[in-house]
């Protein structure tokens, strides 16, 4: 089975690799949604939690601390460079206040959150040649103007708007005036459909708010490797050939 995996690797053509590449960049993302779970079965004042929270291989940033997260893996930028801590200064930023996303069962969030107004986008990306294979927020007081999108590269992949998510959520809290809460997730359908850049955004009045922030982060192989693969491949393989033509005409 490994030879004939290495044969097929080495009779793609450069055009073929091409068409692979370009087959994998029309990524299809899944997504889901739950009212939530939580880090802590005793603490519902954060808002909720993937249910991956808990388990190895994902990282959660809850902006707890008032600080914009990041890690070796992650890194957070907004695209007119800075961010607020004013509460309500409708500005994006890191904020603790009523809007805060709520709980499973529309339980008041006390703790901070990302709150994202037009003009100022949260970026979020991949360090490296790292992926995302995973994201998952608890978004919250969803309103009109909320946007999430998903990047490959500078190759967009697939947006999210508010009418979809407000017609998949089912938890409305009376502190957002019953607008809707719950947690989202967005995944890739496979290894191909992984994506390395999020942009959070808000077109028109009122804000996005989200929390809880769940990643999941995969590697990605160079091109220079995959080439590397095939060019191995077709050694093997002409290697194999010569052997056979030579028992061939030995045995004439």
């Amino acid at each position: 089975m490994f030879l004939k995996k290495i044969a097929c690797l080495a009779a793609l053509s450069v055009s073929a690799i091409a068409s692979l590449t370009y087959a994998g960049s029309a990524h299809a993302i899944g997504f889901t949604y739950d009212p939530g779970s939580y880090r802590q079965a005793t603490t519902t004042s954060e808002g909720v939690f993937s249910k991956n929270v808990n388990q190895a291989g994902y990282t959660t940033f809850d902006f707890n601390n008032g600080q914009i997260p990041g890690n070796d893996q992650v890194k957070y930028s907004f695209s007119n460079g800075g961010y607020s801590s004013t509460a309500y200064s409708g500005q994006t930023g890191i904020y603790s206040d009523v809007w805060a996303p709520s709980g499973a069962h529309a339980e008041v969030n006390t703790s901070n959150y990302l709150a994202v107004f037009q003009g100022n986008d949260t970026i979020i990306e991949s360090k490296g040649s790292d992926a995302f294979s995973y994201f998952g927020f608890d978004a919250g007081a969803l309103s009109g103007g909320n946007t999430l999108k998903f990047f490959n590269g500078s190759t967009l992949i697939k947006e999210f708007t508010y009418d979809m998510m407000n017609a998949a959520a089912s938890v409305a809290a009376s502190q957002h005036g019953g607008e809707k809460n719950g947690f989202f997730e967005f995944f890739s359908q496979n290894k191909n459909d992984t994506f390395n850049k999020i942009v959070i955004s808000q077109s028109g009045g009122g804000g996005f708010e989200s929390d809880n922030h769940t990643f999941r982060v995969t590697s990605v192989p160079e091109p220079s490797v995959t080439i590397g693969m095939l060019a191995v491949g077709g050694i093997f393989l002409r290697k194999r050939k010569n052997q056979k033509l030579q028992s061939v005409k030995e045995s004439a």
